[in-house]
C-alpha cells in the first residue's frame, strides 16, 4: 500500500513539474509570444510633436514651425475604391497611386507609411469630407519647418524624409518620418525632434475600431523638441550674405573669448524655404545639381585653399619661440628672396632692409622666406626641423577638423617630414624644397574656419576655444569640449610684436590695408593674396588669383575674429579687406559709416569672372602679388 501510495505520488509530482515547465515556456517565456501592445488587433496612431525651435544669439527667430498634413495607408486595411476620383481628389495620376501604394505595401502592409506627403491647407479641408468613403486611409498632422528670416541655410540644415539606413539604424522612426539633414537639424537632431506620443486603439476581429486599448493605461504623450539657441548673429549673418552677393566664397567670423561664430556665411547660397514641402525634392535636385555655383557646398568649412600671406604670422610666431629672430632682427630684401640654384621669390619694391615689423605692414616674401629657411636648417636634420614646425603650426588648429558641432567639412593639410619624405623618395629635400610654405603657398592648404580660428588664437595671444555654432539648448548644458581652452605652443610674449605689425597694416600709411581703416576702430588684420592653379587639358593653368583677409578688432580685449575668402578676387585689399573691415564695423558699431565703399562691395560683381573661365578654357590672368 505504501508503495502504491509512494508510485502514485511520484507520478502526480512529475505531472505537477510538466505542467510548471510547460506553463513558463508557453506562457511566461515564449519567445513567438506576441506581445498584447504590438498585436495586430491594435492599431497605434502617433501624435507626432512640435519641433524644437532655432533661434539666433539676441533671440531673433531663425527656424520655426508651420502645420502640414500628411496622407497615410495601412495596406491590408484599404478597400476597393474609385482610383479615378481618388487620383483626381489628389492631383496623381494612377501611375503614381500604383507606385505610392507598391512602396507602401513594401515596407509593411499593417503599418502606416505616407502616401501623400504635405498636403496643403486647402486639400486638407476637402479631403477631410471625403476620407469616409477610403478605408486604409487617414490624415496625419505634422509640422514642417519655415525660415523667416531666409538665411544661413548651410548653418541651419533642412530636414527630409528619413532613408531606409536610418530607419534600420534606429527604431525610432518610421518610413515617411521626417529627420535632420546638414546643418544643426541634423547635428542637434535628437534635441529638436522631441518624442513621439503614441495611442493604442483596440480592434475587433473584423478590424472595427472599439476604443482605446486598456483604457489609454500603455498610451504616451508627446514631447515637445527642445529649442536650440545658435551663437550665430542673424543681422552680421545676413550683412554678410549681401556683402557676398554675385562672388565665391566664404566669410567665418569668431568671438575669440569663446570660440562662439558670430557668422558663416557661404557664397552663393539659398534661401532655406526651398527645400520645404513638396517643392523640396524638384528643389534639391537643381541645387545639388548645380556643379558650377554649388550652393550647397559650405566654402566657409569645406572649401580649402593656400592660405597665402596670412600665414606669414605663424611663420613669424615661430621663428621668434624657436629663437631664429627677434623683432629688431634685418633681412635684405631686393624686390624678392633668391635661394638654390637659381630659385627666386618675388617680392613687392621694398626696402633692402627689413625688420619684423615692416615684413609684417608691407607683406615682405624675403623677411619670412629668411625666418621660414632659419626655422627648418636650425636642426641637424631638415626633417627634424619640419616636425618642429608642424608642431607649431597644428598648435593653432590648421590641419585639423576643429571639432567644432557642424557635420561636414575639410582638414586641410600642414606637410610634415613624412609628407616629403614620400614626394622625395630619395630624402634629399631641404628647406628650400619647400620655401612656398613660408607665406602660405607651397602644400599648405586651409579652410576659412581655420583661418578664422588662427585669427582668434592670435587675438587672445596664444590661445582658442573650439569653435562652435550653439550657445544654448534649453535644459542641457553645453559640451564641455567647447569651454575648454587650448593653449598654442608659442609663449605669450612673442605675440605683441606680431600684433603691432598686424596693427600696423592698417595705421602705416605703407600698411597694405590702409585704405581700409575704420575711424574709431583699432583693427589689427593682414592682407593676402593666393595662387589659384588648376589643371586645363592636362596643363597646369594659372587661373585669377585668390582674395584673402584676416583680422581681429578691438585690438586689445578683442570681441571679432574674421577670415574672408573671396574665389579670383585679384588681391587681398581689393574684396576681402573692405568686406571683413565692414563687417567688423558692421559688429561693433550696429552700422556702417563709409558709405561708398559698402556700394562699391554690395553692387560688385565678379560673375564676368567666373564666366570666362567657363567659356574660355584657354583664359590666364597673372593676379597681383
Amino acid at each position: 500500500m505504501k508503495r502504491g501510495a509512494i508510485l502514485y505520488g511520484f507520478v502526480i509530482l512529475i505531472g505537477i513539474i510538466f505542467i510548471l515547465r510547460l506553463f513558463y515556456l508557453q506562457i511566461l517565456d515564449n519567445p513567438y509570444q506576441i506581445s498584447p501592445i504590438d498585436n495586430a488587433s491594435i492599431k497605434r496612431v502617433y501624435d507626432y510633436p512640435e519641433r524644437g525651435y532655432i533661434f539666433d544669439r539676441n533671440g531673433k527667430l531663425l527656424v520655426a514651425n508651420e502645420q502640414s498634413y500628411d496622407l497615410m495607408i495601412i495596406p491590408r486595411e484599404v478597400k476597393p475604391l474609385d482610383t479615378i476620383e481618388f487620383c483626381n481628389l489628389l492631383n496623381i495620376d494612377k501611375a503614381k497611386f500604383l507606385k505610392q501604394f507598391k512602396k507602401a505595401a513594401n515596407y509593411s502592409k499593417r503599418l502606416p507609411s505616407v502616401f501623400i506627403r504635405q498636403v496643403s491647407k486647402d486639400d486638407y479641408a476637402y479631403l477631410q469630407e471625403k476620407m469616409h468613403k477610403y478605408k486604409g486611409f487617414y490624415i496625419q498632422k505634422r509640422a514642417i519647418r519655415n525660415y523667416p528670416l531666409k538665411t544661413a541655410a548651410n548653418v541651419v540644415g533642412y530636414i527630409s524624409e528619413v532613408n531606409e539606413k536610418r530607419i534600420k539604424e534606429s527604431n525610432y522612426y518610421q518610413q515617411g518620418e521626417l529627420i535632420g539633414f546638414q546643418g544643426v537639424e541634423k547635428t542637434y537632431e535628437n534635441y529638436l525632434r522631441g518624442v513621439k506620443g503614441i495611442k493604442r486603439i483596440q480592434k475587433d476581429r473584423f478590424n472595427k475600431e472599439i476604443g482605446s486599448y486598456k483604457n489609454g493605461k500603455f498610451d504616451t504623450l508627446a514631447i515637445p523638441g527642445k529649442d536650440v539657441t545658435l551663437t550665430l548673429d542673424a543681422v552680421l549673418q545676413q550683412y554678410g550674405d549681401q556683402l557676398m552677393n554675385n562672388k565665391r566664397g566664404g566669410i567665418v567670423a569668431i568671438e575669440p573669448t569663446t570660440g562662439e561664430i558670430l557668422a558663416l556665411v557661404t557664397a552663393p547660397t539659398y534661401d532655406p524655404n526651398l527645400m520645404v514641402g513638396r517643392i523640396r525634392s524638384k528643389n534639391s535636385v537643381r541645387l545639388f545639381g548645380d556643379t558650377i555655383n554649388r550652393p550647397m557646398y559650405d566654402r566657409g568649412l569645406q572649401a580649402q585653399y593656400p592660405p597665402g600671406s596670412p600665414f606669414k604670422i605663424i611663420t613669424g610666431l615661430i621663428g621668434l619661440q624657436e629663437n631664429v629672430i627677434d623683432e629688431n632682427t634685418i633681412f635684405t630684401c631686393h624686390h624678392g628672396y633668391k635661394y638654390g640654384r637659381g630659385g627666386f621669390m618675388g617680392c613687392h619694391d621694398h626696402a633692402s632692409k627689413v625688420n619684423l615689423n615692416f615684413g609684417i605692414y608691407t607683406s615682405c616674401n624675403a623677411y619670412f622666406a629668411n625666418t621660414y629657411r632659419g626655422i627648418i636648417e636650425k636642426y641637424e636634420q631638415p626633417r627634424d626641423g619640419m616636425n618642429i614646425w608642424n608642431k607649431h603650426v597644428e598648435s593653432f588648429g590648421l590641419g585639423n577638423f576643429l571639432g567644432y558641432d557642424l557635420p561636414v567639412g575639410s582638414k586641410g593639410l600642414i606637410p610634415d617630414a613624412d609628407y616629403y619624405d614620400r614626394w622625395y623618395p630619395a630624402k634629399n629635400w631641404t628647406a628650400t624644397y619647400t620655401l612656398s610654405n613660408a607665406i602660405g603657398q607651397g602644400e599648405v592648404i586651409t579652410t576659412p574656419i581655420q583661418l578664422a580660428n588662427m585669427t582668434a588664437a592670435v587675438a587672445n595671444r596664444g590661445y582658442y576655444y573650439t569653435p562652435h555654432i550653439v550657445k544654448d539648448v534649453k535644459g542641457e548644458n553645453i559640451d564641455k569640449k567647447f569651454v575648454t581652452k587650448h593653449i598654442t605652443t608659442i609663449d605669450k610674449k612673442y605675440f605683441e610684436p606680431i600684433v603691432e605689425g598686424l596693427f600696423d597694416v592698417f595705421e602705416h600709411p605703407n600698411g597694405t590695408a590702409h585704405s581700409s581703416r575704420v575711424e574709431g576702430i583699432e583693427i589689427c588684420g593682414k592682407t593676402g593674396t593666393a595662387e589659384n592653379y588648376t589643371k586645363i587639358n592636362g596643363v597646369r593653368t594659372k587661373l585669377t588669383d585668390h582674395s584673402i583677409f584676416i583680422a581681429f578688432a578691438p585690438k586689445d580685449n578683442p570681441k571679432i575674429a574674421i577670415a574672408v575668402f573671396v574665389e579670383n578676387g585679384y588681391w587681398g585689399s581689393r574684396w576681402a579687406g573692405p568686406i571683413a573691415t565692414l563687417m567688423i564695423e558692421k559688429y561693433l558699431n550696429g552700422d556702417t559709416s563709409r558709405e561708398y565703399l559698402e556700394n562699391r562691395i554690395l553692387n560688385g560683381s565678379l560673375l564676368e569672372e567666373y564666366d570666362k573661365q567657363i567659356n574660355d578654357p584657354e583664359y590666364r590672368a597673372e593676379g597681383k602679388n
